[in-house]
Order: C-alpha cells, then structure tokens, then sequence
C-alpha cells in the first residue's frame, strides 16, 4: 500500500507540470550517441509519446555522428574534423544524406509509432521532400583569419515553421535530421548541407518560439567539478552562466553549448535544459518533477536580483 501511495504521489508532482505545460512547444536535440544506445533510446521515445499524449508539443531535432562515422569506416573514408566540424566532400555528403535522412530519421519517427505515438519524419530523401531547414555554406577563420574550407557544411539561416506547426497541432511529433539546402536565386539547383546539430537544434527553436530546448547528451549538466555528478547545478539565470565560465568552473568542452544557450535564450526561447539522456526516463524526471536530474538556464527575472527561477516551469 505505502508503494502504491508513493506512486500516487509522484502522479500528483507530475499533475501540476503537465497542466502548466499543455500545448507548450518542447524542442528534443538528440545526440548521436544516445542512437548507439538501444535501451536509453527506447526510453527516451517513449517520454517524447507520454509528453506528446498528456498535451505537450515535442519536436526532435537529431544528429547522428556514430553512425556516420561507422558508415564512412564501412566505405574506407577517414573522418577528417576542422575546428570540431566534419569536413564534408561529396563522398562523405552522400554518406552523411543517407545515414542521416535515409536511415536514422527514419527509425526515429518509425519507433514513436511502435511505441503508441504518431510522428513525421521530415527529410529529403528517395521520393520525399519534406526538408524544412534552409541554408548556406559557411567557412571558419583559421588563426590567421583566413577562411577555413569544410566543403558542404553550413548553416541554418531558415525554417519552414509552419510546416511544423502545423504537424504539432496536429498531434504529430516533427523528427527532423540536422541537414539543410540552400536557396540560389540564380536558377541553379538547391545544394544539400551537412549542419551542426545543436545549431540546428537552436534555429528550430527560435523560429517557432519554443517553451523549452532540451539538449539531450551522455553529461548530467553543468558540474561545478566536471568529475563529481554531485556538483551538478540544478538552475543557472544567464549572467551566473557567464560567470562560472569567466572563473573556469564551466570547463572548455561545455563552454560553446553554454554559450550557445545563452544566445538562444536572447533570441526568445524560454528555457534550455541540458540532461543526460542515458538516464532512464530523464526527459519526464526533468519536465514533470520538481528537481529535475540535469541543469536548466534561465533568462534573468525581469527586475529583481539574479537568481534561478524556482522548479522547473
């Protein structure tokens, strides 16, 4: 009986989060290596359905380095990286299109169905066209300035947001791999890019104007000792995040998604949560429970001395 009562309890923390969050727009950036893991993706699949069913608004936004890498190993490729970017020739676009597009977009939304949820997934490949990021190419300065060249690499520089409005009132959940095309003016064709992940994640989010970003990884959040998970900050506003990276608790390998995050808080996106995503069932333990498990970045209050907002609404 004290069992059942414990669960009936965590029902009613859960009652308070699901009614605040109906019909919240969520972005879910999955990380390539959480695909190489059968049970935590399972899980995590089925979060996004209970998420979607009880009336939150999930989108996935995914990535798929392993597996790329493991195809590019299967066809003598060598990855090759420039400044944390894969260097993209044609021989490796076609790679990336097809692991990516072709097969990992593919299982995602094909799994949300067999575990009770509907999905699209949205990618541009064999007959379909149903990419909604666009794009150019970018280059990054190498130390002397000059400009480094990726190959088919860019940026998202537009999403087709109604697209995937219009699929999440629908009750569909948008599964959307992290590649784009550009737009020439000139009458040439469109070109397919290879784009960062978390990047894309971050344009989806601000283009239609999501509650929540959740960067799902193999990190608890921010640890204040990168080795010790007991030092993970639970809640951080953005000027405490600019803060711990001035004084070297943020270390170099967080620094660019924190970064990040704060840019995409600037730009209008409610809250960005950054979870490990091999725990089970983190996505609902962060959304729907008090504590959470990872670390959350807020915007600073609006006229009051900076502090974490309290739960995680």
């Amino acid at each position: 009986m004290k069992e059942a009562i414990a669960k009936a309890d965590v029902l009613i923390e859960a009652l308070g989060w699901i009614r605040r969050f109906r019909d919240s727009v969520t972005v879910v950036k999955l990380g390539g290596s959480l695909l190489e893991d059968e049970e935590a993706l399972r899980h995590l699949l089925i979060d996004v359905v209970f998420m979607e069913t009880v009336g939150m608004r999930p989108v996935i936004v995914h990535g798929g380095g392993k597996a790329i890498n493991k195809a590019m190993d299967a066809a003598g490729i060598e990855p090759r990286f420039v400044q944390g970017r894969r260097f993209t020739d044609d021989a490796t676009l076609e790679i990336v299109h097809r692991v990516l597009a072709g097969e990992v977009n593919q299982l995602i939304a094909e799994r949300i169905e067999d575990y009770g949820g509907r999905a699209m997934p949205l990618n541009s490949w064999g007959d379909t066209d149903n990419n909604v990021l666009f794009g150019e190419p970018i280059k990054l300065p190498n130390p002397n300035g000059d400009p480094l060249d990726l190959g088919h690499v860019g940026a998202v520089t537009r999403v087709e947001h109604n697209t995937i409005d219009n699929l999440c009132y629908a009750g569909q959940v948008p599964v959307i791999p992290s590649l784009c095309f550009t737009e020439p003016t000139d009458g040439s064709a469109p070109q397919l890019l290879n784009v960062n992940a978390d990047t894309a994640a971050m344009a989806v989010a601000q283009a239609i104007g999501a509650d929540k970003l959740i960067f799902l990884s193999d990190v608890a959040g921010v640890l204040r000792d990168k080795d010790d998970p007991s030092t993970l900050i639970k809640s951080l506003t953005a000027s405490q995040s600019q803060e711990l990276i001035a004084s070297g608790v943020v270390g170099s390998g967080m620094i660019p998604k924190v970064e990040a995050c704060l840019e995409t808080l600037d730009k209008g996106v409610g809250k960005i949560h950054i979870i490990d995503g091999r725990l089970r069932h983190s996505l609902l333990l962060e959304i729907y429970t008090n504590e959470g498990v990872g670390t959350q970045i807020v915007p600073e209050p609006v006229g009051s001395p900076a502090s974490p907002s309290a739960g995680r609404g």
